[in-house]
């Protein structure tokens, strides 16, 4: 080998080497979430907020395995805060079995807020209202809101906007079904209907389930899970919100990397959105299929005429953060733009010492756990202004660790490192401090849990 051929190959080398470790310090942001299975996104603007509701794949399900339904909220589009269940299948006294809570949508109408529901297996779509859209959830009807056969599926809810009316809204509609669509309108009470099931003359091509129906600049959209199999999401168009429907093509295309998908599609802050399922987290563990999804998000672009750009798959580093994240403020730490190997867990605990004269206090707590050596939480864009002087941490030690806080990258610079003792009571919630090294600006942020196994659980953060 001569000289010169061995000097280009030890470049190539070294070329190669930077290409890994760029790769290795590159975190990805999509699946957006990765402490659960999560399926059939729904999401709600409310007051400045993205409401997510999705269905929930248990983590050891072969087939479909779904018992509840769970809420994540978001401000940013890229940091999401879980909420933990917002309902299950024994808010229905009237359901006879414990799994099957698949597709449901929120919809918010005079001050309440309207789940619905479907029930596999001919059972029908129920619904849910509460006062807040994190709940609690009651049934006000005690049986099926919709009875037709085992097709009442997916159902998705417009309300068509009517500037002559007080409140700019009208005629409210829910659509569902497989293969074709169905739709009834509603009652201004949203749990009740008027007039005939309706089942719609013009489904559009390729439609197979999961309907997402909105109105935009007086264009109606009906997007849904499109081809099979696999799924893409495909949409059509009409002007109006009974038809006919006119396919369009597809948002996402369908691929290999999908099996089922759902649209879920939302406008918030000046842009639009389009999140849909695949099963990418499933395959960085194991080549095999289960039942066992993730939901993608990326933003959703529309041409001049009302259609929709093109997208051939979710990107890897997903939207654009539409805003930073206050540090000054407390932070659930189940809030997280991405993970790695730690989960939530949620907990009814006893608050304070036991007093029998006034009674029991209990508190609900949700927190993240299954924290190891290496396991690391990423939020982004966090706005640090004119700098920060110590951060603080509520844990519950096990074993006890180290959280180095890095700043930019995995690897990057540590600004705070956050020694968790066990000297504590176990069980206990106890708040650690460190300072803070100089710190000024933007800065993606990384806590990384460093220690043997099962460290300690980790419940929320603030700098000062």
């Amino acid at each position: 080998m001569s000289k010169r051929i061995y000097v280009l190959i030890s470049f190539i080398m070294v070329l190669a080497m930077i290409d890994f470790v760029d790769a290795q310090n590159t975190v990805q942001q999509l699946p957006i979430i990765q402490t659960k299975y999560t399926a059939d996104p729904a999401p709600l603007v409310y007051n400045d907020t993205v409401f997510l509701y999705t269905s929930h794949d248990e983590d050891d399900a072969m087939g479909f395995k779904m018992q509840d339904w769970l809420l994540y909220t978001s401000t940013d589009m890229v940091n999401w805060t879980e909420h933990g269940v917002v309902a299950t299948l024994d808010n229905f006294d009237w359901v006879p079995y414990n799994n099957g809570a698949w597709a449901v949508q929120c919809i918010e109408r005079n001050g309440k807020f309207y789940l619905y529901c479907p029930m596999p297996g001919g059972v029908g779509i129920g619904v849910l209202v509460a006062d807040s859209p994190y709940g609690p959830f009651n049934d006000p009807l005690g049986k099926p809101l919709i009875k037709q056969g085992n097709l009442d599926i997916d159902p998705t809810i417009l309300i068509d906007d009517d500037p002559q009316l007080p409140d700019g809204q009208g005629q409210a509609y829910m659509y569902w079904g497989n293969p074709k669509v169905h739709y009834v309108k509603l009652n201004e009470d949203m749990i009740s209907y008027s007039g005939e099931i309706m089942e719609e003359p013009t489904t559009p091509k390729n439609y197979q389930e999961g309907p997402w129906v909105w109105k935009r600049n007086s264009h109606y959209y009906l997007a849904y899970a499109s081809t099979c199999c696999p799924e893409g999401i495909g949409y059509a168009m009409s002007n109006s919100p009974i038809g006919p429907w006119e396919y369009k093509g597809m948002i996402i295309d369908a691929s290999e990397k999908t099996r089922g998908n759902h649209p879920g599609i939302i406008d918030y802050k000046g842009k639009s959105y389009c999140f849909g399922h695949s099963y990418d987290l499933l395959k960085k563990t194991t080549p095999k299929f289960y039942e066992r999804r993730s939901i993608d998000m990326d933003e959703m672009v529309y041409n001049p005429d009302g259609t929709i750009q093109n997208r051939h798959y979710w990107s890897v580093e997903g939207p654009e953060q539409v805003e930073p994240l206050n540090p000054f403020n407390r932070v659930e730490a189940e809030t997280m733009a991405w993970s790695e190997g730690v989960k939530t867990r949620f907990e009814t605990e006893w608050e304070g010492d036991f007093d029998w004269a006034r009674g029991k206090k209990i508190a609900d707590h949700l927190f993240v756990a299954s924290i190891n050596h290496g396991d690391y939480i990423k939020v982004c864009g966090v706005d640090f202004a004119n700098g920060a002087e110590s951060v603080e941490v509520s844990v519950s030690p096990v074993y006890g660790g180290i959280i180095e806080i890095r700043v930019d990258k995995i690897n990057g610079p540590i600004i705070a490192t956050v020694e968790v003792k066990t000297t504590r009571q176990e069980g206990i919630w106890s708040t650690f401090t460190a300072p803070v090294i100089d710190i000024k600006g933007v800065h993606d942020m990384y806590f990384l849990f460093k220690g043997e196994k099962d460290l300690f659980y980790f419940d929320w953060w603030k700098f000062r």
